[in-house]
């Protein structure tokens, strides 16, 4: 990995918003270290110089570390420009219906809390030294449910998320002493093949009167990983067509 090209590590890359933010940054002409349980799709075309992609499953420690040791070996002591923290789960009932606070598994509550904010703390550690050298950036992906009752994510989803709200600011103040900003992205409805028919119900509420485009998220996590946003830390930045505001 030489030293003249910019380099982001991104979670969840296989697809919806974290494959098209691995196609931005890469687009910008920056290496890309990411992961996920699946390959990238065979559809997608990518110069395996540039973009390397681990198959992981973050939720597994061992898994997880050697993730975090073949990324190091492919950083080479260079330095991290950005790290986006983008997996998580959201389970739903066997109907795929709403999973609340008295019907979901407790033990199904500590694998999302594992996945959506233990692992993005476990990986801004386990990267930090590599994060200053490159005087970089963390983005953390929370979610609107993060911020109000929402009628299709489960509450295991939605409390996870809140608390990646908090530990963005956590880490914001940490980090900041070493140069490093951290800030978070909280998309709304954003149109992926995650998304089925029932959600378009919820386009009446958002002010611009259609879900957003993966594309759109990954645009400002790229944004906010520049020079443009150079003194903005802690910050949580909604994508949602002005849905946070009804």
């Amino acid at each position: 990995m030489t030293m003249d090209l910019k380099t982001v590590i991104l979670t969840g890359a296989s697809r919806g918003i974290g494959h098209a933010t691995v196609m931005r940054f890469n687009a910008e002409g920056w290496r890309v270290i990411s992961c996920s349980r699946e390959d990238i799709p065979g559809e997608c075309r990518r110069d395996p110089t540039v973009i390397r992609h681990i198959v992981t499953d973050l939720t597994n420690k061992k898994s997880l570390s050697n993730f975090v040791a073949e990324a190091q070996e492919i950083l080479a002591g260079a330095p991290l420009d950005a790290l986006v923290n983008n997996a998580a789960i959201s389970p739903k009932t066997a109907t795929k219906g709403r999973l609340g606070v008295l019907d979901g598994d407790v033990a199904r509550w500590r694998q999302v809390f594992e996945l959506n904010l233990f692992v993005p703390l476990s990986l801004a550690r386990a990267f930090a030294d590599s994060l200053v050298k490159g005087k970089g950036s963390i983005v953390n992906i929370t979610s609107i449910a993060g911020h109000e009752i929402h009628p299709f994510a489960g509450s295991a989803y939605s409390v996870s998320k809140a608390a990646l709200s908090a530990l963005t600011r956590e880490m914001a103040a940490e980090f900041a002493n070493m140069g490093v900003r951290v800030n978070a992205i909280a998309p709304g409805e954003i149109e992926t093949a995650m998304i089925d028919e029932k959600y378009r119900s919820l386009i009446p509420r958002i002010p611009m009167h259609r879900m957003g485009q993966p594309e759109e998220v990954a645009s400002t996590v790229y944004r906010l990983c520049t020079d443009d946003f150079a003194y903005v830390t802690g910050t949580e930045l909604f994508v949602t067509g002005g849905q946070h505001l009804v």
